[in-house]
């Protein structure tokens, strides 16, 4: 079977789950309204204005992992869809590739419109705090900032596909970027440069300051991104639907 009529299937499922819609909307909503915030009141003087503008992809990336979680857990939440899916698709790399390529597609388109609203609200409250910019940083910002949440969507499809559960999946990822990442990842010295969402947000500043340049920095997080949704394609093809 063809990948194209695959990957159709699988986007028009994305667009008659309203559950999977309105996760887009407050991925738009929230980043864009924090990025405003922040500019508002910047906890630092001297902060990267670039980080600042785009600072509601922080929680933003949340939305975006409960997307990609949802996308996947609810084949197996809806009477089992999944066998119906495989049915259909019985080459199963060929139907998650197609899952995965409608999941990234989408949350791609959503996560540019997102990023270059929340950069424009973000840099135009900060006013001339953010006069530094280049055109070359707000353009990374934008670009960087979408690839970033697409890759965070997808690393969450992975992991759901080898749980097999969106509920264990965002109770692992959550508490992971709310409280290892950001509350203790200090304590970890130059390894949490290295952790997916922190090593991705790289990207997201003007003047990286950690161990990690900007493409770098996504790079590794696009290696996390791989790597689970390699665990979730070997769960899939070694398991009963």
């Amino acid at each position: 079977m063809p990948f194209a009529p695959v990957f159709r299937s699988e986007w028009l499922k994305i667009r008659t789950v309203r559950s999977l819609l309105a996760t887009l909307f407050v991925l738009f909503a929230v980043t864009t309204a924090f990025s405003a915030l922040a500019g508002l009141d910047p906890e630092d003087p001297g902060a990267d204005p670039l980080f600042t503008a785009l600072s509601g992809t922080t929680l933003g990336q949340i939305a975006a992992l409960t997307f990609g979680s949802l996308a996947v857990s609810a084949e197996y939440r809806e009477s089992a869809a999944v066998r119906l899916s495989l049915t259909a698709v019985p080459r199963r790399g060929l139907w998650f590739a197609a899952k995965a390529a409608a999941i990234a597609s989408v949350v791609l388109a959503v996560a540019l419109v997102t990023c270059l609203a929340a950069q424009l609200a973000g840099l135009a409250v900060l006013g001339a705090a953010a006069d530094g910019l280049t055109t070359a940083d707000q353009v990374r910002g934008v670009l960087g900032g979408a690839v970033y949440l697409t890759l965070m969507a997808l690393f969450a499809a992975g992991l759901a596909t080898l749980l097999r559960s969106g509920v264990a999946t965002l109770s692992v990822l959550i508490p992971f970027i709310l409280i290892v990442s950001f509350v203790v990842g200090d304590a970890l010295g130059a390894v949490v440069d290295f952790l997916p969402d922190r090593a991705g947000q790289t990207v997201l500043r003007g003047e990286p300051d950690g161990t990690l340049g900007p493409w770098t920095g996504l790079a590794v997080t696009a290696c996390w991104t791989a790597a689970a949704l390699l665990a979730g394609a070997w769960r899939l093809r070694r398991r009963d639907a």
